[in-house]
C-alpha cells in the first residue's frame, strides 16, 4: 500500500512539471487565443513536426496556417499571410514559468503586441514582466538646438509609433525593432534614419523579468 501511494505522489509531482513545456502548453491554450485554430489543428502541428513533415495545417478561414519552429520552451507560428506568433516559455523561480506571446502583424508596416501568460493560459499584466520601450528610446540623443528642430519637423511624419518584437529561439532575450520609418517616404525616411538608433532595444529575461541592455 505504501509503495502505491508513493508511486501515486510521485505521478501527481511529475505531472504538472511536464505540462510546463511549451508543446504541451500550446495544445492545451483556450481556442479564444488564437480563435483561427482548433485544438486539432495545434495537435497536428506536434504530430507533423515529430514525423519531420511540413507542419502545415488548414485553419478555420480554410486558409493554410505554419508552425515554422517549436521546442520546449519556444515556437514560432505563421499563422495567416500577415500574422506572426511567437511564444516563449520562461522561467519566474524553480517552480513556476510564464509565457511570453508576441503576435506581429503587417499592415503593411509590422506591429507587434506582447501579452504573458501562466501556465494555465490566465493572463498576466504585461507591466509585471516588461517596461515596454517608448517612442523616444529608438532615438539618439541630439545635442543641438539646430538638430533638435530638424528632428521635430521630421517626427511630425513619423505619426505613429510602430514596433517589432522578435523572441529568441536560443536564448532569453527580446528584441524591439521600430518599423514607423517603413512607412514614411523614401526622402523623410532617409533623413529621420540620421536619428535613430543603428540597432534594436534588446531586452535580457534576468529575475523574473525582461530587463533593458544598454
Amino acid at each position: 500500500m505504501k509503495k502505491i501511494l508513493c508511486c501515486i505522489g510521485f505521478l501527481l509531482a511529475v505531472l504538472p512539471m511536464k505540462a510546463q513545456d511549451l508543446k504541451s502548453c500550446f495544445i492545451n491554450m483556450p481556442d479564444s487565443l488564437l480563435p483561427l485554430l482548433t485544438s486539432v489543428n495545434r495537435a497536428d502541428f506536434g504530430d507533423f513536426l515529430a514525423s519531420n513533415m511540413k507542419a502545415q495545417v488548414k485553419n478555420r478561414f480554410g486558409r493554410n496556417s505554419e508552425m515554422l519552429k517549436m521546442t520546449d520552451d519556444y515556437l514560432k507560428l505563421q499563422l495567416t499571410e500577415t500574422c506572426m506568433v511567437e511564444m516563449k516559455l520562461l522561467p519566474v523561480n524553480d517552480s513556476v514559468k510564464v509565457i511570453c506571446m508576441s503576435q506581429t502583424f503587417k499592415g503593411p508596416v509590422e506591429d507587434s503586441e506582447i501579452r504573458f501568460f501562466d501556465t494555465a493560459w490566465s493572463e498576466l499584466q504585461v507591466a509585471e514582466y516588461l517596461s515596454l520601450p517608448s517612442e523616444n528610446q529608438f532615438y539618439v540623443n541630439q545635442e543641438g538646438e539646430l538638430q533638435k528642430d530638424s528632428l521635430s519637423v521630421l517626427r511630425k511624419y513619423a505619426d505613429m509609433c510602430l514596433v517589432r518584437a522578435e523572441l529568441s529561439e536560443v536564448n532569453q532575450t527580446l528584441k524591439f525593432c521600430y518599423t514607423t520609418p517603413e512607412y514614411m517616404e523614401k526622402d523623410n525616411r532617409k533623413s529621420l534614419s540620421a536619428y535613430l538608433k543603428k540597432s534594436p532595444l534588446v531586452y535580457l529575461w534576468t529575475g523574473g523579468s525582461f530587463q533593458l541592455q544598454e
